[in-house]
């Protein structure tokens, strides 16, 4: 019988644990990292690359220096690579066609479309411009995954928000029909760290995860906030600031499912609401067209 290395490694890993055994990670960890691994490729589209320093900050489950250097190999991101220009977009057409099929897809900030798909230009390829909306169309095919990193790139968000004069467009809307892999919404204003290179690790290692209705992965997105919130018992205040439930005022947090009371932010150091603030409902379809707050008039 044949196995291939993901399944060899795989299989390692559960044997050692099992058997209470040594293992020196250091160099699994290198081999997994090694070029034969799905490899990822990340598009930047109209937004703030705040999911790019979301991510960048990552602590749990490692630090983003151990991500890159020993568990993704990443092929390009313009806001990581050093090259730029001709040989930047010569590295991403290099990276989609040698690894035709086995490569993750990573879209960041939502894609300008109808009369602006001609903007958001990522580079020239053979004198012609490439615009994100064309890249996407262009990859996404070709991917093995599709991440949709945040909730501009996932439901549109602030992005598409009314007017949208844009005319933005979701990662999803945009590959319709065009490839019938699921494109995994990992949304967040920006998403949170952990959950974008968990996501990418669990990827890697075991395939696409168990997704919501909103291609969410159910494993961060099954619980709402005011479900699992540490001051849902508390008595509810009428203003942002003071201590206690922030429902009366238009918190977010009974309809939006989030990981942020188990995550948190900042090196699990807090979250909006441990900052005495509403949830916004950043991982929702809907934000941000909903009011986040209402404060009442005699406060």
């Amino acid at each position: 019988m044949r196995i291939n290395r993901r399944d060899f490694l795989k299989w390692s890993v559960a044997a050692v644990a099992a058997l209470k055994l040594e293992m020196d990670m250091d160099k699994l960890n290198t081999v997994m990292a090694a070029d034969t691994d799905p490899p990822v490729i990340w598009l930047l589209g109209s937004g703030c690359s705040g999911c790019s320093i979301s991510t960048l900050n990552v602590t749990n489950p490692t630090t983003i220096e151990d991500v890159l250097q020993n568990k993704i190999s990443m092929k390009y991101d313009s806001t990581l690579m050093v090259a730029s220009g001709e040989s930047a977009m010569q590295a991403l057409e290099n990276a989609a066609n040698q690894y035709n099929g086995q490569f993750i897809l990573v879209i960041e900030g939502a894609i300008p479309g109808g009369a602006s798909k001609n903007n958001c230009i990522i580079g020239e390829q053979n004198g012609v411009p490439l615009t994100v909306y064309d890249a996407v169309l262009k990859y996404g095919p070709k991917a093995k995954y599709v991440v949709a990193a945040g909730t501009c790139a996932s439901f549109g968000g602030v992005a598409a928000a009314a007017p949208n004069s844009t005319g933005c467009v979701t990662v999803k809307s945009l590959l319709s029909g065009k490839t019938a892999k699921p494109v995994v919404n990992l949304a967040g204003c920006p998403v949170n760290a952990t959950v974008m290179v968990q996501t990418l690790l669990d990827l890697i290692l075991t395939g696409t995860p168990s997704l919501d209705s909103y291609s969410r992965p159910t494993k961060y997105f099954s619980r709402t906030v005011h479900s699992v919130c540490p001051r849902r018992e508390t008595e509810e205040v009428s203003q942002p600031g003071k201590y206690g439930c922030y429902e009366e005022i238009g918190c977010k947090g009974p309809d939006n499912q989030s990981p942020c009371p188990s995550l948190k932010w900042n090196n699990r150091q807090g979250w909006c609401i441990q900052s005495n603030y509403p949830c916004i409902g950043c991982t929702s379809p809907a934000f941000p067209q909903n009011p986040v707050i209402s404060v009442s008039s005699d406060d």
